[in-house]
């Protein structure tokens, strides 16, 4: 089995990648792992997010921009090829505050980011008065909020079958249930399955999430990725009660008020706990306080994929030209620069993006 690129690991990142490099006319493979992987794309919160991100590492700040900035046009092509809406509504998101304090913190950082990106970086700060215009259901101990008109949240599970499905629709195979054991280079990449399967490719790329700190250092990366635990809540469909998400909760397509998320260094342990759940429900409850009356009817943990400084990893393996490792947090935010950029990164094209700061060499 052969094609001009595999891509290790069948998430949103990898599927991501895959889509994009199909529209560039490239023959692809997807290895997706077996059930035993932990797949953060399965337990999401779903955010399209560019506020805080980049106080660090403006860069970083301009990248999440860009992907804010291709999303619609992404989604409208999912689904008018697959037939797929994927709840994408972008209308802005809030940062809520409880505090003066935190409030104007946040403003005086998200100052510093809007002076580091060259000044285009459009943020609101709304007071108590002005929230509750905004979102008439917002608790009393919410001081205000900054409202981020590029942010907006999207069905990470909807999301995930549009990709699957508009890849496997223009000829890309997605193999589930693979788990790679080794990657070697001779004339192509080599890809042995833990089933005996191999997969021959031109180029490879590990999109493993987790995966990739083990696999990683086999095919020359640094790979220096750990997990954290979010926990999320999701409640029964209820009337519409939140206008725009927060990163404390949001009402999701189909109606039910998704609440998290917890942030825990937990190692590889992605379950729930009943303290985790009752530090969400209280924070929700003290920002939407008709969610006391909502029936919880699901809660999960799922675990992020975190490089040592939070941003994302682009890498070519010094070892073997033709491998890339692609790693990220915010795997849902980034979709659609993913798609839509990173191919021309792969292929070494003049047009192609400067991901220089992104590369394990700042570790």
């Amino acid at each position: 089995m052969e094609a001009d690129y595999a891509v290790i690991g069948g998430g949103v990142v990898g599927l991501s990648l895959a889509w994009g490099l199909q529209a560039r006319g490239f023959s692809v493979i997807v290895l997706d792992g077996d059930d035993g992987s932990f797949r953060a794309s399965r337990g999401n919160f779903g955010l399209v997010w560019v506020q805080s991100k980049g106080l660090e590492q403006p860069e970083y700040a301009k990248w999440s921009q860009l992907a804010a900035g291709l999303w619609r046009e992404f989604a409208s092509e999912l689904a008018h090829n697959t037939g797929r809406d994927v709840g994408l509504r972008q209308e802005g998101g809030l940062d809520l505050h409880f505090s003066e304090e935190t409030l104007d913190q946040t403003v005086r950082d998200y100052e510093k980011i809007k002076r580091a990106v060259g000044g285009d970086y459009p943020f609101e700060v709304l007071g108590r008065n002005a929230l509750k215009r905004d979102e008439p259901e917002v608790g009393p101990t919410v001081v205000g909020a900054v409202l981020h008109e590029q942010d907006g949240h999207v069905n990470p599970l909807k999301l995930l079958k549009a990709l699957a499905d508009d890849v496997r629709r223009r000829g890309g195979r997605v193999l589930n249930g693979q788990r790679v054991e080794t990657v070697r280079q001779t004339s192509l990449f080599e890809i042995a399955c833990s089933d005996g399967r191999i997969v021959e490719a031109g180029k490879v790329i590990l999109a493993a999430g987790l995966g990739a700190a083990e696999l990683g250092p086999k095919m020359g990366f640094k790979a220096p990725i750990s997990p954290q635990r979010g926990q999320i809540l999701i409640t029964e469909k209820m009337p519409d009660l939140i206008r725009r998400p927060s990163l404390i909760a949001r009402q999701t397509d189909e109606g039910g008020i998704q609440i998290g998320a917890t942030n825990e260094e937990v190692g590889l342990d992605d379950g729930v706990t009943q303290a985790g759940i009752a530090q969400l429900a209280a924070k929700a409850v003290a920002a939407y306080p008709k969610l006391s009356k909502a029936q919880m009817i699901r809660s999960w943990g799922a675990l992020r994929v975190l490089s040592p400084d939070g941003l994302p990893i682009y890498e070519e393996s010094p070892e073997m030209p033709g491998a890339f490792l692609v790693t990220c947090h915010s795997g849902i935010t980034l979709a659609a620069v993913h798609a839509r950029l990173l191919p021309d990164w792969f292929e070494r094209r003049d047009n192609a993006p400067d991901l220089e700061v992104f590369s394990e060499a700042r570790f």
